[in-house]
């Protein structure tokens, strides 16, 4: 059993001990801590009081997660809107929709069955910052409870913010629906029997796109391991291959991540979607003689930053997370960022993680390209990224570690914000160290034109480390 404590939520498998797993004990302090500290984030509510918005996927465990969450709630004094079946970046703009002070999405993203958790929002809809979340874990521990008496109970309505969010998308002026339309194009979606087999089939209709389902009704049962990871897509691989079909799209079970299959049946890589939809946008950009900003985290592919500049931009890196990567957006103006899993973050929106998004944009530019996905994949700069890991006994020889690759690769570009980054420029590829935040490992990405290249890399900082280790 699991049960894992971060700055931007809780996370753990359902059932076991308080403590070691994701319990009700568990998910009433959190709760409450969320609560007793909005007026810290928010010294005032929109309203006569505060209001919080619930979504969840379709986790088998998640009608018995948004009854304890909303009953918190409202013994807290709260208002709360359910939005029942409700994606991630749904969730998030329902906060703007419905004017409220928060959110709470009940989502283990890509993590299997067994899992759920707690994500939370500002009034924004965005995720809470390091300290924010912080101040959360610390109420938390202390258990020092006080719930509203029964005249102060809060209040509860329901209301699905599924259409509203698909207009708002639909109306962006990036996504052609006109052109998407013409081009006629047929698409197998696999949406894990979670809410993405709501939502997503609606925008695909309303894009003029034939639709073929896999796995769309949201039981929650999933048919595979969730993380849309080639292994777990064979079904969809196999389908769109023998369906003709003009491209296969997974999404995770809350739907803010997002993975293409070409129509050859092989992968686009999930690093290649926010690289082909933020080449679609500088484009425009470009042409209207607008300024140009992308982000993605320090671990994602390099071709981002490659196809920015090719369209006269600047990229920023930022730290992993996507909290991160929306403070390097906001802080720099960006037209799009995001992150290397499959997470599109689209300003002109909204600030979050969005499948649909990424969808509308990437047919978008497809319909304009006239070309076949893999035809489309060819045109991009190609990398090769291999993950690798340390497994340490001791984690105070991780700082050891990460100040040793500093040291010896001074000459070369170093990037210290999050673990190190070491970037080779003229060989354009690059390394990068980060601890976990959970166990006593440093996790190392490299990135290269090759896999062979990206390997030797990681096999040529690991092995440094083993001397440090001994």
């Amino acid at each position: 059993m699991a049960l894992i404590k971060s700055i931007s939520g809780i996370r753990g498998t359902i059932g076991g001990a308080p403590g070691n797993s994701l319990t009700p004990i568990d998910i009433v302090k959190f709760t409450y801590a969320y609560c007793a500290t909005l007026p810290q984030r928010k010294p005032s509510p929109n309203g006569s009081r505060y209001k919080i918005v619930v979504g969840k996927d379709a986790r088998l465990s998640g009608d018995m997660v948004e009854n304890l969450v909303v009953g918190t709630l409202i013994s807290c004094g709260v208002d709360v809107v359910k939005c029942g079946f409700a994606s991630t970046p749904t969730t998030e703009m329902a906060v703007l929709f419905a004017k409220a002070d928060g959110g709470i999405i009940l989502t283990a993203s890509h993590n299997p069955r067994q899992w759920n958790a707690l994500k939370l929002l500002n009034d924004k809809g965005e995720f809470l910052t390091a300290a924010e979340g912080q101040a959360i874990l610390d109420l938390a521990e202390t258990e020092d409870f006080c719930f509203a008496e029964v005249d102060a109970l809060g209040t509860v309505e329901e209301e699905d913010f599924t259409d509203k969010h698909l207009d708002a998308v639909l109306a962006l002026e990036a996504v052609d629906k006109e052109a998407i339309k013409a081009a006629h194009f047929t698409v197998v979606l696999d949406a894990i029997n979670s809410v993405g087999g709501i939502i997503m089939p609606r925008l695909l209709k309303r894009l003029g796109v034939r639709c073929i389902e896999l796995n769309c009704n949201p039981t929650g049962d999933f048919a595979h391991n969730p993380e849309p990871l080639p292994a777990n897509l064979k079904d969809l691989s196999e389908t769109v291959v023998r369906e003709k079909a003009d491209l296969g799209i997974s999404v995770d079970p809350d739907v803010d991540r997002l993975a293409f299959i070409m129509e050859n049946g092989e992968p686009f890589v999930e690093e290649y979607t926010l690289v082909s939809v933020a080449d679609y946008l500088c484009s425009l950009a470009e042409k209207e003689g607008k300024p140009i900003a992308t982000v993605s985290n320090l671990s994602s592919t390099r071709a981002l930053r490659d196809v920015t500049e090719a369209h006269g931009g600047k990229y920023y890196a930022a730290a992993v997370g996507e909290v991160n990567v929306t403070t390097k957006m906001h802080e720099v103006g960006a037209l799009i960022g995001g992150e290397g899993n499959g997470g599109v973050i689209y300003p002109a929106i909204h600030t979050g993680r969005d499948a649909m998004v990424g969808v509308a944009l990437f047919l978008s530019n497809l319909a304009h390209k006239k070309m076949k996905v893999s035809e489309l994949k060819k045109t991009y700069p190609q990398y090769q990224i291999a993950k690798n890991r340390i497994d340490l006994s001791d984690k105070a020889l991780i700082d050891k570690i990460l100040d040793t690759m500093k040291t010896t690769y001074a000459k070369e570009d170093v990037n210290t914000i999050d673990g190190v980054k070491i970037s080779f420029e003229s060989e354009r590829k690059w390394v990068h160290l980060r601890r976990s935040n959970t166990e006593p490992i440093i996790r190392i990405y490299s990135e290269a034109p090759t896999m062979e290249e990206a390997e030797s890399l990681a096999s040529e900082v690991i092995s440094l480390a083993k001397k440090i280790i001994g």
